[in-house]
Parts: C-alpha cells; structure tokens; sequence
C-alpha cells in the first residue's frame, strides 16, 4: 500500500480487512503471505566466479596484450625456439593479466557485499497481533496487515502505519534513511503533503529504524522489497559502475594503440610485397609468412607489456599511502578517481557532525543583587562519551563545577528527569545511547558537571572503568532521590516531570521547551549563593531573550530546567503541579561538527574541489551547522546556494543546470534524491565524489 501516509487509519484497516483488536487470523495470514511475499529482502543471485574471472578481461589493452602474447608463443614455436626463455615473454604478459584479473574479482566480491550489509538493519523480532491475541515471532513472518506493537528500543520490523498511540508521543531515531541529527515525532493524522518524500511520513514507521521514545500500535503496510529498506536495495542494484577516468584514458589509449599496430602490420607487409618472391624465402608463399611474422614482431614490441602492472602498482602505492591515513579504499581505480574529483557529495549528519548531540552552553540567573545578571558556561566535548569541562564565560575551566549552585542542579534535573540509558559497549569500543539523542545528552552533562562534596572531583572519576564511568553521576543521583511518579511529555505542554522523594522532602524535576517551563517559573534559583527569589518581568525578559538567541541565531536546541517543593508523602502528579516553579537554567545542545572539518573543507576548496553539503534535515538546521563548520564564510549567506529537494525538483530544466553548478548545500533529502543529484552532476562532465556515511550507502563516482 503505496499511499498509506495519505489515508486515514479506518481505511488502511479496511483495506487490509484487519480488526485493530483481534489482528489477522491464521488464514487471513496466509492469504497475505500468497498476495504480498515475505518479509525479507529478496536474495540476489550472486554473479558466477567464472563470469567475474571474464569480466576482468573484457578491456581493449587487456584482449591487445593477450593477442600479443599469443602471437609471441605461436612465433616461438615456428620458430622452433625451446627452452624457459622462449616463452618468458608471453608468460610474464598472461601473469601481469592474472595478478590485474584477481584484484579485479575481489573488488567485485566486495561490491556485491554491500548489498548483503543492508540485512544487518533488519529487525530479528516483532511482537504481533493475531488471533486476539500478542505473541513474539520472527520479523520474517510478517505480512501486510498484521497489528505489530513497538516501545523504546525496538527496530522497526517492516514498514508501518500508525493506528493507536499507546503513550504521550512516540520518537523515532530515522537518521539511517534521512540522516536526520534528531528524532522525528511521529503522529496518527494523515498527510496529505504533494510529493511526500520520507520526512512528510510522520505517521509512517519505517523499516530499520528504532524507537528512542514512547509506545504505540501500528499496521504492516509494506515488506521486503516494498520497504524503504528495498528501496535502498533496488537503487544499489540500478546503480551503474561509472568508468573512472583512467579507464576512460586507457579505453583511449587502447583503442588508438590497436589502430597504430593494425596499421603497422599491414604498412610493413604492403610495403615488403614486392620481395615475397625473393628466393632465399622459397616461394611466394613462404615469403608472404616471412614479412608476417616481421610484421607481427614490430606490433608486439610496439605493445607495452608491462603498462597494466606499473598501474597496478602505482594504485596499490596509493591505497597503501591513503591506509597510513586511516582511509579505506575498496577499488584501487579509486585511488585515482580522488585526484580527478571536481565535486564532493557530503552528508551532514555523521560525516561533518558526530550524529551525537551534545550540550555547549548552559545559561543560569547568576544573581540578581549584582550584574551580570545572566551567566553562562560552556561545556567541551562532542560526542557520548562522558569527558569534557564546564568553563565560564571568561573560558576559565571549573574545577569543581558542582560547587555552584545552578550548576550542582542542572546536574540533578538533566538525571532525574529523564528516561534514556548510556552504556559502554567494549565490544565497540565506544559509549552507546538507549533512548532520545537530548535526554543521553543531559546524561553526559551530568557526567561532565560531576559531583559535589569531594575535593579530587572531576579528577577521581577518571580512575573508574569506562563501564563504571558511563553513568556512575547518574547512578548516584538516582540512589539519592527515589522515583515516585513520572509525568510524561505532551505536545500540549512540551515539558515533562518527575516526581522524587529524598530523605523527608519530596521534590518534582521538569525539563521542556523553554517557552513553556519559563512561563509556569515563579522564582529562580541564584547560582552565586543558592537563594531563591521571585520572578520578575525583567527577568523573564532576559531569560527569553538569551532563549531566542540560543535557538535563533546560534541555532541550538534549547532546554530549561526547573524544580519545585512538594508536599511529602506525594504520590502522584498532575498538570495542575506544573506551576509556581523554581527556575534553574537553560541548556542549549546541537550535533556539533567534527573538528577536523573545517580544515579538509578548506583543502578541498584550495584544490579546486566545490563541496556539496546533503542532508535530510531541515534548510535553517543545516545552513547554520554549514556556518559553523565555517567552510562557507567565502558566502554572504545561501541564497542561490542552498535548495530543499522539493525546491530543486520543481525548477525549469535550465534553471536545474544554473542551480547545479552553484549548490553548496542540498536538504531535505531522502536516498532516491542523492542519487538523482549525483547522475545530473555526472551528466555535466563532474567527476563526483560521493559519501554517505549515515545511511547505508557508500559509493565512489
């Protein structure tokens, strides 16, 4: 069901002929099974060995130098010539095309590889409806029309429309189809967006793609093939291998040699015509062989043997070189494809950033007796890994950060409240989020404020393990207040809350937009002696001033902390609670760039390279992460240079051209638009580097 996106949830039922309490029966099942296939994606029929072994010899110089070393070994044997050197040359040219041959066969074997890769983001397990009642299967078994539920960690199994919300909102981590740096919300309206691309689908769950928030209900609409995930696999398998430019000189080269020495042989024999009938050859005939074999002595010495092997070396030269550099190289061709690159697709989100948000700045009241009014800190570190400092506004580091009052309680909240897990994976090597992307980065914040009372404090931490280390602030926040109730987020309210209870006070923590949470604020919290005092407008007025340009100008995602005293002995919440609340600050995170970024930019930009930013995030998003790699400074703004894919697609033919070789950045996307943007730029002679390293595919133009 193709347009599922576009119907409402009673049709998509109808449809499918599916009861939303009951799910499909056993020979409903059946019959979709028949009608729709599998949920898997359909095996590929590998190429045979022997077919990539003749593929390798399908090249004009190649099929020359096996001629000539055929013409070699027949000569040696009318010739009469024995011995290892009479056929050294012809075996030194078919081994120089055996060694070119097998590197060529295992790049093949690698390429068909990638296609076996896209199964590993296939989920393993689906919890499904059938019969009236939940039961756990293989994620193969499904079949349009099954009820399947989804919660927090889970893997999309199939492609889904969403039926029945099972908790306040549902978030979903699609950064490998879109490369989206944040989560989508996803909703049960309809849309009825013209030309919907994977963005426009928020009540479509897609396959491979995992749950960070939230619970929910929903029916298969697509499997196997008929998935984003085959999609992506139908675009591996339509993708043409682009002749590099060295093929492209070689095919030249070849196809010139083939006419010099065809000219040659028949030049040579014409000329010696008229001594065929010589007598020292013994007739006309055996003079005709004389001159021929003359004639196909000079071709083969005008053949150069050992050209295949000197470029298999200065390519393997190469690969070597760009290993030492931390650069894998699939196909040597591409070595040299590098070097003739006149354009670099990039993606953003994973490539130029850390696809890992990370909170920057942190803003709190810091008195309100004494200027300045607001203070702000900075926080280092881009990535999950709980390692980073808090310095001030003066880029002085704190030494014990949660010595200050503000501080030691954005610590405390951004533990609290919330629902998200980070871990160390040894296996990875690396430090791996459960849950939404801004709730692991509150977790790390609290790692990196530390804790208050020691005097070796943050220093002590590093002693622990990287396992002990993840969440060890956490886990002491966490054993120090007790968990009595969560209230969870709305799109009403934007916020949610915790209630906890420590020693004989209770206490409810709340996190959310800033626009809501400052609004419900009645007091702050000062972070210069810890008092609390009131509210006022001027005070308001700067906090949603430093807000907007937090989220505006600095284009970071922003999220304000407050507290309040409860009544002990509380055991529940309501809406109503979240008003007269204390004000603890503001934190802004983004997905940061890379540090190294702006540097290799730059490079590409001194060489000649023009570098094409792709994306699925949002224009604004993207325009101000490509300001901040700082690559762009050269552009007064983007104007002209930057086009969503709806945009682009819509322009006149001509105007598509001009716009083409202008582009800086090019959002919006889903993996269809990269390839489309790739074969235009291909089509106007660029030789196109394309990497994108967040959804899937990996391709070298």
């Amino acid at each position: 069901m193709e347009d599922a996106y576009a119907r409402s949830v009673s049709e998509v039922l109808d449809f499918f002929g599916v009861d939303p309490a009951k799910g499909l029966t056993d020979s409903q099942v059946t019959q979709h099974a028949r009608v729709y296939g599998k949920n898997v994606l359909p095996q590929e029929k590998r190429t045979p060995f022997w077919k990539l072994v003749l593929k390798q010899f399908d090249d004009l110089l190649v099929k020359i130098l096996i001629a000539a070393a055929v013409v070699s070994f027949v000569l040696a044997l009318v010739n009469g010539e024995t011995g290892l050197t009479a056929f050294l040359e012809p075996s030194v040219i078919l081994l120089i095309l055996a060694a070119n041959a097998a590197v060529g066969v295992i790049t093949e074997t690698n390429a068909e590889k990638a296609l076996e890769e896209l199964r590993a983001y296939q989920a393993d397990i689906a919890t499904v409806l059938r019969n009236g009642c939940f039961s756990i299967l293989p994620a193969t078994e499904l079949v349009p029309g099954d009820i399947v539920e989804v919660n927090v960690g889970c893997k999309i199994p199939a492609d889904l429309r969403m039926i029945e919300m099972l908790s306040n909102q549902l978030r979903v981590d699609q950064a490998i189809l879109t490369g989206e740096s944040c989560s989508v919300q996803k909703e049960l309206e309809s849309t009825m967006a013209t030309n919907a691309v994977y963005q426009d689908k928020t009540n479509i769950l897609f396959s491979g793609t995992v749950v960070v928030v939230g619970r929910a209900r929903a029916v298969v609409v697509g499997v196997g093939a008929n998935t984003a995930m085959g999609s992506i696999r139908d675009s591996m398998l339509r993708a043409e291998d682009e002749a590099t430019p060295l093929k492209k000189k070689l095919d030249e080269f070849g196809t010139f040699l083939a006419k010099v020495i065809a000219g040659i042989c028949v030049l040579v024999w014409i000329v010696n015509i008229g001594h065929f009938r010589d007598p020292s050859h013994g007739g006309f005939l055996r003079g005709a062989i004389h001159y021929f074999k003359i004639a196909v002595a000079l071709a083969v010495a005008a053949i150069p043997e050992g050209l295949p092997a000197v470029v298999t070396t200065c390519l393997a030269l190469g690969t070597k070189r760009m290993a030492r550099l931390n650069a894998i190289v699939r196909s040597l061709p591409s070595v040299e494809t590098l070097g003739c690159t006149t354009v670099i697709c990039s993606d953003k989100t994973g490539t130029l950033t850390t696809n890992m948000m990370s909170v920057s700045k942190i803003c709190v009241v810091h008195s309100v007796q004494q200027g300045p009014l607001i203070a702000e800190y900075g926080v280092s570190g881009t990535t999950y890994a709980p390692e980073g400092i808090v310095f001030g506004s003066n880029g002085m580091q704190l030494d014990i950060p949660a010595q200050m009052p503000c501080l030691l309680h954005v610590a405390m909240c951004s533990a609290l409240c919330n629902e998200s897990v980070l871990q160390y994976n040894p296996d990875k090597g690396n430090y791996e989020k459960i849950g939404e992307s801004t709730e692991v980065a509150l977790r790390v914040l609290a790692e990196k404020v530390g804790l208050p009372g020691f005097d070796s404090m943050p220093s002590a931490l590093n002693m622990l393990s990287k396992h002990e280390r993840a969440s060890y602030c956490n886990h002491y926040w966490e054993n120090q207040f007790k968990k009595v109730c969560v209230l969870e987020f709305s799109r009403d309210r934007k916020m949610m809350s915790v209630l906890c209870s420590h020693k004989q006070m209770d206490i409810m923590f709340s996190k959310g937009a800033p626009e809501s949470v400052i609004s419900r604020c009645t007091n702050i919290l000062c972070n210069d002696n810890g008092s609390t005092v009131p509210m006022t407008a001027n005070i308001r007025a700067q906090l949603e001033s430093r807000f907007n340009s937090l989220a505006g100008k600095e284009t970071l995602r922003c999220l304000a902390l407050a507290f309040k005293q409860m009544p002990i002995g509380q055991q529940s919440l309501s809406y109503d609670n979240e008003n007269d609340l204390t004000f603890i600050g503001l934190v802004g995170m983004l997905d940061p760039p890379r540090e190294e970024v702006k540097k290799a930019m730059l490079s590409c930009m001194t060489a000649g390279i023009r570098v094409i930013v792709v994306t699925g995030d949002n224009k604004s998003t993207a325009e101000s992460i490509c300001r901040k790699i700082g690559a762009f400074d050269h552009m007064v703004d983007f104007v002209g240079h930057s086009y969503t894919a709806s945009e682009f697609e819509e322009l006149p033919s001509m105007q598509q051209t001009v716009a083409l070789q202008r582009m800086a950045l090019f959002t919006r996307v889903e993996p269809s638009h990269k390839r489309m943007l790739v074969e235009a730029l291909q089509n106007q002679n660029e030789v196109v580097l394309q990497y994108f390293s967040d959804q899937i595919i990996f391709v070298f133009g």
